[in-house]
């Protein structure tokens, strides 16, 4: 009796029918595919991304040399030399970050008192060569001078959970 149920089971092909019924059951679903370079999904103002260097609105650099952001940093990517000014202050002479190393923790821009680093929502860039993933203070603020604005807003939509 069970090789004759078998039999008929793989003669009306039983097994392709359920699988066409479940194709056909999700063919005509709601579709959750992006389609990515089109079409984006929102993101949240905590995202971290890209990191950038932000400025005073006199447009003088906000990092005050504190090392306290290479002091946090579990990989060891970011590199700070600092020079004394002649008013007493001390700034940075070289602050570098190798994305090829940043584990994007967050914790660069927690610990820094003065929100001097940040990271971005910016998550579209590459580097064909390594050098290219090593980002000096210029390019750090070039970032921030480029996107301050978005930067201020983030800041500020998540100044209450600060």
């Amino acid at each position: 009796m069970k090789k004759l149920i078998n039999f008929f089971k793989s003669f009306l092909l039983l097994e392709l029918l359920k699988g066409m019924s479940v194709t056909g059951r999700y063919f005509f679903a709601r579709h959750i595919t992006v389609q990515y370079p089109e079409e984006k999904t929102p993101q949240s103002y905590r995202f971290r991304g890209l990191h950038a260097q932000r400025r005073y609105p006199n447009g003088e650099e906000r990092c005050i040399a504190c090392k306290l952001c290479e002091a946090v940093c579990p990989a060891l990517a970011i590199k700070i030399e600092v020079a004394e000014r002649a008013d007493g202050s001390r700034r940075t002479t070289q602050y570098d970050i190798d994305l090829t190393k940043c584990i994007f923790c967050g914790f660069c821009e927690e610990s820094c008192p003065v929100d001097a680093i940040v990271e971005t929502r910016i998550f579209e860039y590459h580097g064909e060569n390594r050098g290219d993933l090593y980002y000096t203070k210029d390019k750090l603020l070039a970032v921030g001078d480029q996107y301050e604005q978005q930067i201020a807003l983030d800041r500020a939509a998540d100044a209450k959970y600060r």
